[in-house]
């Protein structure tokens, strides 16, 4: 089998991928609505958002996450997007989430779309045991909030997030 630089057959999307992750995004974006009222404001203000889904974290020692996603620039799908986090530091366990990223403005969008939004390790989501806290506000143009699926991991660790975009 020939090897072909810098080609991943994990970056390859289907069409099947696609309808797979329209419908998730559609439950995912249901359940947060539902779930918590008050992100109501964020869908109605934010210049954009990103959802993804589902998430999955684990770590032992080191850890990582990995997502895909949709992008909304005022409520039009404009293309998707890959999550990718690692992690050092005490962590232990697995776990799936839900995460939604909301832009307050269109250069804080631009950013994520051209690859030059990182979130470090103080750019954290809001998140509880048994829901999400809404007294968040947007940390330098961005607001971000998770909603747990399933799993427990234990975790003192420090890592940023970062995004793929591609373009519908």
């Amino acid at each position: 089998m020939p090897a072909y630089a810098g080609w991943n057959p994990l970056d390859a999307e289907t069409t099947e991928d696609r309808d797979i992750t329209n419908t998730q995004v559609a439950v995912s974006v249901t359940n947060f609505k539902n779930h918590y009222p008050g992100l109501k404001v964020y869908f109605e203000k934010a210049y954009g958002y990103a959802i993804f889904p589902t998430v999955t974290k684990g770590g032992a020692g080191i850890g990582a996450a990995h997502g895909k996603g949709e992008v909304y620039e005022q409520g039009t799908m404009i293309g998707t997007a890959s999550l990718v986090q690692v992690t050092l530091g005490v962590q232990l366990g697995g776990q799936l989430y839900s995460e939604i990223v909301f832009f307050k403005d269109k250069e804080t969008l631009e950013d994520f779309k051209t690859g030059n939004l990182k979130l470090g390790a103080r750019a954290s989501a809001v998140a509880a045991a048994d829901g999400i806290s809404l007294d968040a506000d947007y940390n330098n143009g961005v607001a971000i909030f998770t909603l747990t699926k399933n799993g427990l991991m234990y975790e003192a660790a420090i890592g940023g997030q970062k995004f793929k975009f591609t373009p519908k």
